[in-house]
């Protein structure tokens, strides 16, 4: 086949076959990298196995073999701790701003069983006195709704951080009480 002049013909990229080190290597630089629960490092190193078992040819169960013992090594020597990760993460989302349920769909999205989801919610339950209220307060502020609000709005406009309050998780109630605040303290009273 020709190509026109000036073009150069692509090469498609293959992964490399993977061995138990190189494997090893991903892990320990996903690790280094980011935070994680032993299911999504499961899934980051079954991703990048697969694609090697494609482009050369190989068994995936031995891939599968090599993941569960790296795992495995990881847990035992402390390296992954699904409960460490779902505390510390949830107390993460919850600075951000993030609902009690959205907080629980990301962990459990992220491969971390539900009882160390329920654990780390009930930790930051224990460590704050209304958690959802308070993320959405570190909403609210970001946003700047209700009491951080520097401009009036109208219906229209309570209506619309009603619905963005109601999109990232909050009930109702603590939502309208947010829009209709005044001021901080008028939420943190209960009025």
């Amino acid at each position: 086949m020709t190509f026109p002049s000036g073009t150069k013909k692509k090469k498609i990229k293959t992964a490399r076959k993977m061995t138990p080190g190189r494997l090893e290597n991903i892990a320990l630089h996903h690790l280094d990298r980011y935070a994680t629960s032993a299911e999504n490092l499961r899934q980051v190193l079954s991703r990048r196995a697969w694609k090697s078992a494609r482009d050369n040819d190989t068994d995936l169960d031995q891939y599968k073999t090599w993941i569960d013992d790296l795992i495995a090594r990881y847990q035992v020597s402390g390296l992954l701790d699904d409960a460490t990760y779902a505390r510390a993460q949830s107390e993460t989302l919850h600075r951000r701003g993030k609902s009690i349920r959205a907080i629980a769909a990301v962990l459990l999205k992220k491969g971390v069983p539900g009882y160390l989801v329920d654990e780390a919610l009930a930790s930051l339950a224990n460590d704050t006195e209304d958690p959802d209220l308070m993320a959405a307060l570190g909403y609210a502020r970001r946003r700047r709704f209700g009491p951080y609000r520097t401009r009036d709005i109208d219906d229209k406009g309570r209506h619309k951080e009603l619905a963005a309050l109601a999109r990232a998780g909050f009930s109702y109630a603590i939502a309208n009480r947010i829009i209709n605040a005044e001021t901080v303290e008028e939420i943190e009273q209960g009025g």
